[in-house]
């Protein structure tokens, strides 16, 4: 036995190497994933424009309730003044003989009256004050600098009475509804695809050598290429009630959007009917105010000369003031009404400079069931009408 034998003699191997995998998207899998992801993420950005447009809307309609309730204060205001002066008038009458007492006593009570629906018209006022700065997202003490009259609003020169039915297909619930039956479409192609075998290629490309010295050179090269397949034999039929799943979450986003559409299609058509009775309304409104002016005024032409009952003058002042006072919540409510029209058309949202990114357009590979498409959409939105 030598005098090496039991020394131990080291044995190294030095190797570098890349190595590659790749799975074949052969039944869409990944893709459908990335696709439902994308069409949820745009049903988000479009839950972003409603909250935006409902927030819109509401400061638009404080902003004219908070005209109405000024232009109520200000017709009581006027009333007020001209029973003042009346019973100044009756006063003197009653001075000089003209008039009894109780007839000043009725035009003082009915001044009274008169002066007690202010305050509840002014605490309405403020109350609509605080709401605008809520809803400027400010404290109550940062009240808006801007004061609103019934006479800075204009109403557009031409308000339609019937619409394509089409217009609604901007509204951000639509759209958002729109995404979220995109996004079951695909996850149905997901489930799909998890039925289905997959497919994966492995490489490896290196070096290998037993000195470190001589690692990287020809001799050493070494490379290897190889694939497997996947796919379940048995799962106790979970992947199929998957897909049954799948199918039946699209059928429920489908018929969402349809209620969707259908709502807001309903929508539309209300406001349009409320637009042309809000014209009616006006349109009497300022009939009975321009009555009721005459009313008085011939009453207290009548009482100046002492051929009138008080009563008679009570009687057309109270209608006056109530004629003022329908006429300005017609006008309110007509331009709320309009407001309310541009809402239920979505908005306008997409008019903006700073718009939101453009609709993403996917492909879909699914081999049962395919999201809703443009036309489709298009197609059954032409199929409900709004007319008047």
């Amino acid at each position: 036995m030598g005098e090496n034998s039991n020394v131990i003699n080291p044995f190294n191997v030095f190797t570098t190497q890349v190595s590659i995998s790749y799975t074949l998207d052969l039944w869409g899998l990944n893709r459908r994933s990335v696709e439902s992801q994308q069409a949820l993420a745009d049903a988000q950005r479009f839950q972003v424009e409603g909250a935006y447009i409902a927030l819109t809307s509401n400061v638009v309609v404080a902003a004219i309730q908070e005209a109405s309730l000024r232009a109520q204060i200000d017709a009581t205001l006027q009333i007020i003044d001209i029973n003042t002066k009346m019973l100044d008038i009756m006063r003197r009458q009653f001075s000089t003989g003209y008039a009894s007492r109780s007839d000043l006593a009725v035009q003082e009570a009915s001044l009274a009256q008169i002066k007690a629906t202010l305050p509840p018209l002014r605490q309405q006022l403020a109350v609509q004050r605080d709401l605008l700065s809520a809803l400027a997202g400010r404290f109550p003490s940062q009240e808006p600098a801007e004061t609103f009259k019934l006479t800075s609003f204009r109403l557009p020169s031409d308000l339609p009475v019937s619409l394509p039915s089409k217009l609604v297909d901007q509204r951000p619930d639509v759209r958002a509804a729109e995404e979220q039956l995109h996004s079951a479409g695909a996850l149905v192609g997901v489930a799909i695809a998890n039925m289905l075998p997959n497919f994966t290629i492995n490489g490896n490309r290196g070096y290998t050598s037993l000195e470190l010295a001589n690692l990287i050179s020809p001799p050493n090269l070494m490379w290897s290429v190889g694939a497997n397949a996947v796919h379940t034999v048995f799962d106790g039929f979970t992947l199929l009630h998957q897909e049954r799943a799948a199918q039946a979450t699209f059928e429920q986003a489908a018929w969402t959007y349809r209620t969707t559409v259908v709502g807001a299609l309903q929508n539309v058509a209300d406001t349009l009917h409320a637009l042309q009775n809000d014209a009616d309304a006006l349109k009497a409104a300022r009939d009975f105010e321009r009555a009721g002016k005459i009313s008085f005024d011939l009453a207290r032409q009548r009482m100046e000369t002492g051929d009138a009952n008080v009563l008679v003058l009570l009687t057309a002042q109270q209608t006056y003031l109530q004629a003022l006072i329908q006429v300005v919540q017609a006008q309110a409510s007509r331009l709320s009404d309009t407001a309310a029209l541009y809402v239920a058309l979505g908005g306008g949202w997409w008019n903006r400079e700073s718009a939101p990114a453009p609709e993403q357009k996917f492909e879909t590979v699914t081999a049962t069931t395919q999201p809703i498409t443009s036309e489709q959409k298009h197609g059954f939105l032409a199929g409900i009408s709004i007319k008047r």
